[in-house]
């Protein structure tokens, strides 16, 4: 019995997104690009789970990843404080601070 729970534990914490990264490189999608504000983004979405992962950068001058593991995350960036949000599924959003202009 507690072979089986354990094993369904398992389970729903990899497919749910929060265990992405114990997923095999090969259920992730290919990358694609996207430009948010005056920046490239680069998104993959997992296929088996709830989980994406972004790189964003500015040329050499910047660049980060972010990693939506069943749950939406976000990060700021340093140059000019756009608010980067990606959800699990993919969609990346940026914000740039007041007074800057959003997109």
């Amino acid at each position: 019995m507690a072979v089986v729970l354990l094993l369904g534990l398992a389970g729903w914490y990899v497919f749910s997104g929060r265990g992405a990264g114990l997923l095999p490189q090969s259920s992730w999608r290919p990358w694609h690009e996207k430009r948010v504000d005056d920046w490239s983004v680069r998104v993959r979405v997992n296929s088996w789970g709830e989980a994406a992962e972004a790189y964003v950068h500015m040329g050499k001058a910047e660049g980060f990843t972010i990693k939506a593991y069943g749950t939406p995350a976000s990060a700021t960036t340093v140059m000019d404080g756009t608010r980067f949000t990606l959800t699990p599924g993919g969609e990346v959003t940026g914000q740039r601070p007041e007074g800057r202009g959003a997109r």
